[in-house]
């Protein structure tokens, strides 16, 4: 696909990657079709004297285009690419440690102002064999005798998406090229079965390479639909998410992506000024994944918005997860009908009964897609469920990951299973079990949360992420909803980041009281629990994935071993 589209369109601009680590205002640096092409290749060139066809390369270099360069050269030198976060100097490095031994590399590629630090990670790890370390920036890239043929005899496996390890060793999911070419056709005709994406239409991202989200529509996707990328990096987002909306703005008919919490920093951090001049009417549209999407963010970042011409069907809510490559099922956002409203003590129960706009948990609305297959199974019986009734949500389909790297083909714990005495049309298997608790109800798909995140509180199921919702709301920063063993009993133990001055002065003092006051009445009311323990904490303080997921198992331990520091101490 690079290649033929060098062929055709040499000097339209592939990718452009703004930098702002030295300059506040940003310095751009672009690729065209055919730059990119010749420059894979020269990449490919000198990765394929390391090791053999089959063989891993991992990526450890910073956000840019020697980091786009490394993955497509890895996988044209017939290498299978592990995409990878940069740690950072004096910061724990386990996740890398433990990717380098599970994967055994035979190279590693790394920019220059990098790679004395990589090297000394790598040295970390005893491997039979040191794997090369290649600084991508110190090639010649440009070298006019470059092959744009393929490999012959690519190994099937495109690259290893990781996990992020929250609550065990990173696993590797083994992504083939057929699950990311079905994943993509699939993802673009659920977002544009209607109408299809302008050809002129630009994919903005600033989401991390590394993650599968960053990986499929920032690097990926641009070449296989055959659009322009305007990208920047996480911390450049997070520094001044108006950069974002600008990006936004600034080019023609906008395709992008972002986790929940993204579109809460963008509304709370853009002023007006950040967007005069400009119209956001051109977008085409932005996905919300990779976390449990909250119809009330959802709301406030149309809101704010709007008056610079954003519409609510612009908003493109999407469930997916790595092992089904990234995508699953999508939805349309419409704030005439924005989620559907389910009693929340019978969701608690596995049961499902709907209730008024504005009272018990708000869910937020998919389609059910028909490519991949989804349905809704009693984990235990491994019976598809009845309407009405929440279950796991089971996916099948040619995105599937076949399982992860070096694990057993035959734990069917979470790939490979079986459904019993399936409904007509309903294949037998293989079936991915999501781990993700679900629903469908009037012909739309709801996604409850995770099997392994229940809370049971004095017998009852509670939701954390309905909890953390009804917080969200009053605090408008992350929250990990928890429960711990106290006195042969679980107990609720909410952790809120609260953003201010951490000097306990009397107006200090007085407004955490009043957050401990709201919160404790809001989590009451919506409920029906109190709050063994209130953890009020700094912005920053709660652990997350990459993707900005809560890591609620490592809070837990957190919690237990009295390491969060408590504003109100």
């Amino acid at each position: 696909m690079l290649h033929g589209r060098a062929s055709l369109r040499p000097d339209d601009v592939a990718f452009t990657y703004t930098d702002y680590d030295l300059n506040s205002e940003g310095v751009a640096e672009s690729l065209t079709w055919s730059q990119l092409a010749r420059q894979t290749s020269n990449v490919a060139r000198e990765i394929a004297l390391h090791g053999s066809v089959g063989d891993r390369a991992l990526i450890l270099a910073p956000q840019g285009l020697d980091y786009i360069l490394a993955f497509l050269g890895a996988m044209q030198a017939g290498r299978i690419a592990v995409p990878l976060p940069l740690p950072h100097r004096g910061s724990n490095h386990d996740r890398v440690d433990a990717v380098l031994a599970d994967t055994e590399p035979a190279v590693v590629l790394t920019t220059s102002a990098v790679a004395a630090d990589v090297g000394d990670v790598v040295a970390s790890v005893r491997l039979d064999t040191a794997p090369k370390i290649v600084e991508i920036d110190s090639l010649h890239l440009d070298a006019e005798d470059w092959l744009s043929r393929a490999q012959t005899d690519l190994p099937s496996i495109a690259y290893l998406q990781y996990s992020s390890g929250s609550t065990r060793l990173p696993t590797g999911v083994m992504v083939s090229h057929r699950n990311l070419t079905t994943n993509f056709d699939q993802l673009m005709r659920s977002f544009f079965a209607d109408s299809p994406l302008p050809s002129d239409a630009t994919l903005v991202s600033w989401l991390p390479f590394y993650h599968d989200m960053g990986l499929v529509l920032g690097v990926c996707a641009p070449i296989l639909c055959g659009r322009r990328a305007e990208l920047t990096s996480p911390v450049a987002f997070l520094e001044r998410p108006s950069r974002w909306v600008r990006a936004l703005a600034q080019n023609p008919h906008a395709w992008s992506s972002a986790p929940n919490f993204a579109f809460d920093l963008a509304a709370r951090k853009t002023r007006d000024d950040d967007l005069a001049g400009l119209d956001l009417g051109g977008v085409v549209g932005i996905i919300s994944g990779a976390e449990r999407v909250e119809p009330a963010t959802l709301h406030r970042f149309v809101d704010r918005f709007a008056h610079f011409n954003f519409a609510d069907h612009m908003m493109r809510p999407a469930y997916g997860l790595a092992e089904a490559t990234v995508f699953v099922a999508a939805g349309t956002w419409n704030e005439a009908s924005p989620a559907g409203h389910f009693d929340t003590e019978e969701l608690g129960a596995g049961r499902v009964r709907p209730c008024p706009p504005g009272k018990g948990t708000a869910l937020v609305k998919y389609r059910v897609p028909q490519s991949p297959s989804v349905r809704i199974v009693d984990s235990e019986t491994r019976r598809e469920r009845p309407l009405g009734l929440i279950g796991e949500i089971w996916v099948h389909g040619e995105n599937i990951s076949e399982g992860y790297w070096r694990k057993p083909s035959t734990d069917h714990s979470t790939f490979g299973a079986t459904l019993v005495d399936p409904s007509p049309g309903t294949e037998a298997g293989p079936w991915l079990r999501t781990g993700d608790l679900g629903f469908i109800h009037g012909g739309e798909l709801f996604v409850v949360g995770r099997i392994k995140d229940l809370l049971i509180i004095r017998g009852r199921n509670h939701y954390p992420e309905d909890i953390e919702a009804t917080v969200q709301e009053i605090t408008r920063g992350r929250v990990a909803a928890i429960s711990v063993p106290v006195r042969s009993t679980e107990e609720l133990v909410t952790v809120v980041e609260v953003k201010g001055s951490t000097d306990l002065d009397d107006e200090a003092i007085r407004r955490l009281s009043a957050v401990r006051s709201d919160v404790t009445a809001a989590i009451a009311n919506a409920h029906g629990l109190s709050v063994a323990d209130l953890v009020l904490v700094p912005f920053g303080s709660i652990p997350t994935t990459t993707s900005g997921k809560i890591r609620r198992a490592a809070c837990t331990v957190q919690y237990q071993q009295e390491q969060f520091v408590r504003l109100d101490a």
